[in-house]
């Protein structure tokens, strides 16, 4: 199940329904593993539309130095994950979730999502209000109705110059001007005899979003009964959740946690992994109470 014997992570393999699901375990002293302090949590990561687990590392690595249990999931459709599962819905990516917290014997994990993992994170602590210790919703949130997101985001994915020729080509293609976007997307391609390519299928990807391009998930927002922590991008072109979504978000739970990351955008995972760290587990320390060090807290939206 390990990777490489000098990687600091394990590969974890979780089968639910005949779908494969392959898990970058990082260690590390939280509640499950009985190791270090065990002033810790455990946390489970999860990326967004056409990520993989990799997305996360330095955040990863990070948390884990801090004292916490981390592993972050590929999820279904992405990464080393099955590449064509039969079911993309949202309930199918939340049962995904719940089985890697089950087989890797996850102990009342925080769960972090960035944008479509965030919509994953969010509809977990919803449907299973006992199960997470808390959440964080990194450029995520509840949503609306959005039909035109599947021909934009899949007319993007298929408009790839494929093969890229080298990874370098790729994150200045991929990164559009942020190099540690770049190379963060960059990272999750595989290599074949003519080039690099993305591993994942733009298909599944929109059908992926079937949901999201149909509804709002508010009811389940107002469910979730776990501490939360709203992390948004405030860079030039901004994130993707506008001042009115968020202050709904904060009508209808008013101890809503927020923060924002100025100068950062959507991929603020990937532009800033150390303030994020920091925001993580300053809001763990005060909500939860887990001992880690913190490394300041961006402006509040």
């Amino acid at each position: 199940m390990t990777s490489t014997s000098c990687s600091p992570w394990s590969e974890r393999i979780v089968i639910r329904d005949g779908v494969r699901l392959v898990c970058r375990d990082w260690g590390g002293s939280g509640t499950s593993t009985g190791t270090g302090t065990g002033t810790g949590t455990d946390v489970l990561l999860l990326h967004g539309l056409a990520g993989h687990s990799g997305e996360w590392d330095a955040t990863a690595r990070l948390l884990r130095d801090s004292g916490h249990r981390v592993v972050a999931l590929d999820q279904r459709g992405h990464g080393g994950s099955e590449r064509h599962p039969g079911d993309v819905s949202r309930a199918a990516y939340v049962a995904d979730a719940v089985a890697v917290i089950d087989a890797l014997g996850l102990q009342r994990p925080v769960l972090v999502g960035q944008s479509l993992g965030g919509s994953t994170a969010l509809l977990t602590a919803s449907a299973h209000p006992g199960l997470p210790r808390a959440l964080v919703l990194v450029e995520a949130g509840p949503g609306g109705a959005n039909p035109g997101v599947q021909e934009q985001i899949g007319g993007w994915l298929r408009a790839w110059p494929l093969p890229f020729p080298s990874r370098e080509v790729a994150a200045a293609y991929l990164g559009d001007g942020k190099q540690s976007v770049g190379e963060g997307w960059a990272a999750g391609l595989e290599e074949r005899a003519d080039g690099l390519w993305p591993r994942f299928d733009p298909e599944v990807m929109v059908r992926s979003l079937d949901e999201s391009a149909t509804r709002a998930f508010w009811d389940e927002w107002t469910a979730v009964a776990c501490p939360t922590l709203t992390v948004l991008g405030q860079g030039e072109q901004g994130g993707i959740i506008g001042g009115e979504e968020y202050a709904e978000m904060v009508r209808l739970r008013p101890a809503l946690n927020g923060a924002s990351v100025p100068g950062a955008g959507h991929d603020l995972h990937l532009e800033r992994p150390a303030i994020l760290h920091g925001l993580i587990v300053d809001f763990l320390r005060e909500v939860v109470g887990a001992a880690s060090p913190g490394l300041g807290v961006a402006s509040a939206p």
